[in-house]
């Protein structure tokens, strides 16, 4: 059973009146540990089937399943269960919050969740991003490479078994963008986490396994490495 399972789903928005088709009928199935690149133009569709991924909206027609389960088949409370427990997010701006160290940002869903040994659970996350001894730095203090990496340690500190990532490298170097894409390609691997990326970056395909070509609101082409 694929961890994510999109069927023939459309997303329509009403604007300025009109109907807007942001999807016209994607099909698309994620295993654990795949690592998926959605590229396209802006406009394609790529952030709109990131939020259907996310359990953040809902299709129009069709069906969108993580880990077997509808998303349309929860009510809110269910979605945001769904997200808190199974789902881990990653952005292009980092959104930490910069009032918080390192391992404060890290800590911070734990503890909302209420977990217990959030601290410790914190303070080995940074570690396995390659940011021991960082872990009470602000945000201010950390480089953009580390900033994400602490985003990152945030988004699967509580094992989820899907990770989203949106342009995760679109505000970093070159270089630095590459090192947090193996760090991510070796989340996929080393934890069996699918991660879907969404990318302008041709450049990061080399580091999926999958990528996603889309246009229009339609999935172009697949091709599995």
């Amino acid at each position: 059973m694929s961890l994510l399972d999109f069927h023939e789903v459309t997303k329509q928005y009403i604007s300025d009146g009109q109907p807007a088709h942001a999807l016209r009928g994607v099909s698309l199935s994620i295993e654990m540990g795949e690592f998926v690149a959605l590229v396209g133009r802006s406009g394609c569709g790529k952030s709109t089937l990131l939020n259907l991924a996310g359990a953040m909206d809902l299709p129009t027609t069709g069906e969108a399943r993580i880990d077997g389960e509808a998303t349309a088949s929860f009510d809110d409370a269910g979605l945001t269960r769904m997200r808190r427990e199974k789902i881990g997010f990653v952005f292009q701006s980092f959104q930490l919050l910069h009032t918080l160290s390192a391992v404060e940002n890290v800590e911070l869903p734990l503890q909302l969740a209420g977990r217990s040994g959030a601290r410790e659970l914190a303070l080995r996350g940074l570690r396995d991003v390659g940011l021991e001894g960082m872990e009470h730095r602000f945000p201010h203090q950390l480089s953009g490479g580390q900033m994400q990496r602490v985003a990152i340690a945030r988004a699967i500190v509580h094992s989820p078994k899907l990770l989203l990532a949106d342009e995760p490298t679109g505000n970093l170097d070159t270089s630095t963008g590459n090192s947090v894409l193996e760090l991510l390609q070796r989340v996929a691997r080393e934890r069996k986490m699918a991660i879907l990326m969404a990318t302008h970056s041709m450049e990061s395909l080399a580091y999926t396994d999958v990528s996603v070509r889309m246009r229009d609101g339609l999935i172009e082409e697949v091709v599995r490495r």
